[in-house]
């Protein structure tokens, strides 16, 4: 059997088939949706470890490829936990009467929360109503004329007996006005006239007033102000007496109606902040009880303040009262307000803000409280200041809400709630890379996310996995309504999912890419009149799906189809062989063959690669590079010296290169320059290679293969045209229906090689040659390959002496 047949894949390797027959149905008419989450077993375990473990720093980080159902997953599963046994909270802030500006929370069971706030409602209107109506009743007003009356008495006592000291002196007692003002003042009467006593001097001087009478009146008055002064503190003493005396009637009076309400709400809500509260929520009305008189005209005229009875507020921020599981809370908009909370602001004019406890709004993490909250970290990061934020709460396990003033800086006057105590499962979505940055340089992360659930974008492909992706695809019909897949449809999904996953043995669980190949495939069998899907129908979806994405691709083949970019896809060639490379648009790849070249000479250089010095070549290239040369030392340098100087290019290439996938086509290229050996140019070659001289699997393998075998198929199929790959990438095959048939036909091969060894016998048709004790055998490749060394040896060393005898 000569080597190519040997190493030639059959048909039946290129591709895994799926076998309609041995799905057990007809069509998804017949079997049942999805029940369950397919291919995450590993992840689930760890997502059921961190979500069922309360101790502190258990929220779980949940990393993988986009649209392998991380939240579906997630959302399925918690769905499935929120049954588990966890009493709710309601979480109230009331008012703080020794802080005003910092409400205090209070937190109660699950329902009793709206609860408080009706009955500290009801108690307010029942205060309004019935207080005013204490100051109407006969017994207070009785009470209150007594009181008055006594005092009056008192007043009218002492005045008199002022009134007549003053008469009996010749005095009289006037009210004298002072701008806004009177006061009381005491003045002689001089020719029945009150005259002021500044005045009297200038009656002494004038002959009016004798001047004993003078000194006697000024010693009267005296001691008549001095009567007077003590009558005016006496006075303010009794209204002293009677304000007193009026606030005790007051409070006597409304103290049971106070007592009676407030004692029905502490036998009803427990807990010691509760039994504060209510306890300075009694003292407060009791105090302030001209707050429930019926206003007075100037006071229905300016209006009644926004927060006259803010003491009797109750801002229910979370309400469980109508949640019987516990909350499973996905913020997709998680900036600052939206997940810790925020507090309004009303405008009052003049550039003023007011806020308080009422217009305190929990965020997410309050919301989740008891529960479950779900965040992508993508969407946390373009949010400025959560990050840390989110850290500190989940570290402390308290959230404290802010008004955004306190994010931007503003000198606005806010409140200061009372920080939250929060008990929350948080489940972050992420990448792994990110996930590696964190844990390694964000000391906190490590203790907050102490569990990791890495979603897998594969799973083996058995028959259970098989019936799983039939009912994912039942699934995505019944849920959007679309038409039901004939078995072979299916059957074509499934081989979709395996070249999505790039192994024959694997299945994609990237589930939204499948799920569009199930909805474009649906609209073809629409446009094609089909009440089923059929395997055409997904066959169908996927050449449109390439049609769309493309261009460059078709570009690419037109410069190659013309020439413009030279590729032979026939006869042979000394140091010259078609490599393979992948290009990556993102959202479709495709291969390409370009062409390289390898020129050798005697000299001390080694290999020379040209896309490194033109600073077009990558590390990983650039590592296979140097490993050609450990595989050229190794075979051909144990005797002698490696005196070779050997250019290595990818032709044509005018931007950056990388990987290692073409160092096993370099060293054809080399090989094939040194020993003079044309290589068969209707032949690709793709694999990357160690210093051992053997064969490496690559990625990509399918693209690379279809990119030259459309080539081939523009320039024409001779039958001699093929590929050769590693033998390790032989389960990576899955290629499209044409080639394979291709291949069926003999019109297009694949071979699949280990070594170098078998490559280069491949594309020369020359024996590679075993190692002799003399050296290699005749005429094969290493034979001629170690020869022309050899050769350059003598011809350096030669060219060496020559010069040094000439200096």
């Amino acid at each position: 059997m000569s080597s190519s047949s040997r190493l030639e894949l059959k048909a039946r390797d290129l591709r895994w088939r799926c076998s309609p027959n041995s799905l057990g149905f007809e069509s998804t008419a017949e079997i049942p949706c999805c029940q369950d989450i397919i291919g995450q077993d590993r992840a689930l375990a760890a997502i059921r470890l961190g979500l069922e473990i309360e101790s502190p720093g258990y929220n779980v980080y949940v990393s993988g490829l986009t649209g392998t159902g991380k939240t579906t997953t997630i959302k399925t599963l918690l769905e499935s936990m929120r049954h588990s046994e966890k009493k709710l909270k309601d979480i109230c802030y009331v008012h703080n009467f020794r802080s005003p500006d910092r409400p205090v929370c209070v937190e109660l069971p699950a329902g009793q929360g709206s609860m408080l706030k009706r009955a500290v409602a009801d108690v307010l209107n029942t205060l309004k109503k019935h207080i005013p109506k204490v100051f109407e009743s006969e017994g207070y007003n009785k009470r209150q004329k007594k009181i008055i009356e006594e005092l009056q008495t008192k007043r009218s006592t002492q005045a008199a007996e002022l009134e007549k000291a003053i008469e009996q002196k010749g005095f009289r007692l006037l009210e004298v006005q002072y701008g806004p003002f009177t006061k009381p003042v005491v003045m002689p009467i001089i020719g029945e006239q009150p005259v002021e006593m500044e005045k009297l001097p200038g009656l002494v001087e004038a002959g009016q007033l004798d001047e004993k009478e003078y000194l006697r009146i000024k010693n009267d008055h005296e001691l008549l102000v001095g009567k007077m002064e003590a009558f005016l503190k006496v006075a303010r003493e009794l209204d002293r007496e009677l304000a007193d005396k009026m606030t005790w009637l007051e409070k006597e009076f409304v103290s049971p109606i106070v007592d009676t309400c407030v004692s029905e709400l502490e036998d009803q809500f427990d807990g010691d902040k509760m039994k504060a509260y209510l306890s300075e929520l009694r003292e407060h009305a009791i105090d302030h009880i001209d707050s429930f008189k019926e206003p007075t005209a100037e006071q229905k005229e300016k209006g009644e303040p926004p927060d006259r009875f803010i003491e009797f507020e109750v801002n229910l921020v979370v309400d469980n009262s109508r949640t019987e599981k516990r909350p499973v809370i996905i913020e997709t908009n998680p900036n600052y307000g939206n997940l810790f909370g925020s507090i309004d602001r009303v405008h009052e004019g003049r550039g003023e803000y007011r806020s308080d406890l009422t217009m305190i709004r929990a965020g997410s993490l309050v919301r989740a409280n008891g529960g479950f909250l779900v965040l992508s970290l993508n969407d946390i990061a373009e949010e400025a200041a959560v990050w840390p934020a989110l850290k500190r709460a989940l570290k402390n396990r308290k959230v404290t809400i802010q008004g955004f003033d306190a994010l931007l800086f503003l000198p606005v006057m806010g409140i200061k709630p009372e920080p939250i105590d929060i008990d929350v499962k948080l489940v972050l979505i992420g990448d792994a890379y990110t996930y590696q940055m964190l844990y390694h340089y964000d000391e906190e992360f490590r203790k907050i996310f102490k569990v990791k659930a890495d979603f897998d974008s594969v799973m083996p492909n058995v028959k259970p996995n098989l019936l799983k992706y039939a009912t994912f695809v039942k699934t995505v019909v019944d849920k959007e309504s679309l038409l039901e897949f004939h078995k072979s449809a299916v059957a074509a999904v499934a081989e979709e999912g395996s070249r999505i996953a790039g192994r024959q043995n694997k299945l994609s669980t990237r589930f939204s890419d499948v799920a569009d190949i199930i909805r474009e495939a649906v609209y073809w069998a629409k446009k094609d009149g089909s009440k089923l899907v059929w395997a055409r129908h997904v066959e169908k979806a996927m050449e449109e799906k390439t049609e769309r994405v493309s261009l460059i691709e078709d570009k690419m083949r037109e410069m190659l189809a013309d020439g413009t970019i030279l590729i032979d896809t026939d006869g042979s060639k000394i140091g010259q062989v078609n490599g393979l490379s992948v290009y990556d648009m993102g959202d479709y790849s495709f291969g390409k063959p370009s062409r390289i070249t390898a020129e050798t000479a005697m000299g001390r250089a080694g290999i020379i690669n040209i896309e490194r010095e033109a600073d077009l070549s990558g590390k990983t290239h650039n590592k296979g590079v140097l490993i050609i040369e450990g595989y050229l030392r190794r075979k051909y340098a144990q005797e002698k010296p490696m005196t070779m100087s050997a250019s290595v290019c990818f032709e044509q290439s005018y931007g950056g290169i990388d990987g290692d996938s073409a160092s096993s086509t370099e060293i054809y290229a080399i090989l094939s320059s040194l020993s003079g050996l044309p290589l068969r140019q209707d032949l690709a070659v793709t694999g990357s290679v160690n210093q051992k001289g053997e064969i490496q699997p690559i990625g990509g393998v399918n693209e690379k293969i279809e990119g030259y075998f459309d080539i081939c198929r523009i320039k024409g199929l001779t039958g001699g045209q093929g590929v050769i790959i590693p033998k390790l990438n032989q389960r990576d095959l899955m290629l499209k229906k044409d080639v394979v048939s291709a291949i069926e036909r003999g019109m297009f091969h694949i071979y699949a090689v280990k070594t170098v060894d078998e490559g280069i016998e491949l594309l020369t048709g020359v024996k590679v040659g075993r190692r002799l004790k003399r050296g290699y055998q005749k005429d094969s490749v290493n034979y001629l390959v170690d020869s022309k060394l050899s050769r350059f040896a003598e011809q350096i060393k030669d060219f060496t002496e020559s010069e040094d005898d000439k200096e």
